[in-house]
């Protein structure tokens, strides 16, 4: 039976509260979400169900503050651009949540991949810079761009990206510089690019087309299919 419970933790005296969702006591390979710009919503706890059904540990970390929820455009890029600007902040904050859920009794802390949605797909890939022992990080419609002054390292872990070839906020040519990157280092990476595809496709309530936002259900049902996928690849 699926279980699911709010895990408070905190960064340098801020309040923080991630979503755990588990299957069992039994220690279990962890997926950690990472959420989009608004926050941790209802629909990154929905995704953390869905990993928890597939039999893995979802916990849905929280960037930030606890309750802290953007409830416009302008709103949710105010609350990510502190994070964008400092990515030693950034980094900082990912690592309290993933530290946190290391110490949770379910969590095999050998058996972990990241994955994220738009701005939580920066911060996937982030976290995957960092150093911490990934098995795998996941970005659908992130961003690519490498930080001017950032404490990271070249990734390690396997990485899945998802994206839509007519996403404006992160442009192909975002996309192709990062593939580059990591060519260069040689890391373990795939891309699966959806045709006639914007940015938050995998998100329902996406509906602004003049800002190239488009929820993308034909799109959004293969990247899940990828996402499946690849779990089953890193944890078997």
């Amino acid at each position: 039976m699926i279980k699911n419970t709010i895990i408070p933790y905190t960064d340098e005296g801020t309040a923080l509260e991630g979503y755990l969702v588990f299957p069992s006591e039994k220690k279990r390979p962890l997926v950690v979400l990472c959420h989009a710009w608004r926050g941790r919503d209802d629909f990154i706890c929905e995704k953390a169900k869905q990993v928890a059904a597939l039999g893995y540990v979802g916990f849905a970390i929280d960037m930030y503050g606890k309750g802290i929820l953007g409830n416009t455009k302008e709103e949710n890029a105010a609350l990510k651009k502190p994070f964008i600007e400092d990515r030693y902040l950034l980094q900082r904050r990912l690592l309290a949540g993933f530290d946190k859920a290391c110490t949770l009794p379910q969590v095999d802390p050998a058996q972990i991949v990241v994955l994220g949605f738009g701005f939580g797909g920066l911060c996937a890939l982030e976290l995957a810079r960092s150093g911490v022992g990934l098995k795998g990080a996941i970005s659908i419609y992130g961003h690519f761009e490498f930080p001017v002054q950032s404490p990271l390292q070249s990734i390690k872990s396997k990485v899945l990206i998802l994206h839509g070839y007519n996403d404006p906020v992160s442009p192909m040519s975002e996309l192709y510089a990062f593939q580059q990157e990591l060519n260069k280092d040689k890391v373990d990476w795939q891309s699966h690019i959806y045709g006639n595809t914007f940015h938050a496709f995998a998100t329902p309530s996406a509906n602004d087309p003049d800002s190239g936002i488009m929820y993308n259900a034909t799109s959004a049902h293969r990247a899940w299919n990828e996402v499946e996928r690849f779990l089953i690849e890193i944890f078997s």
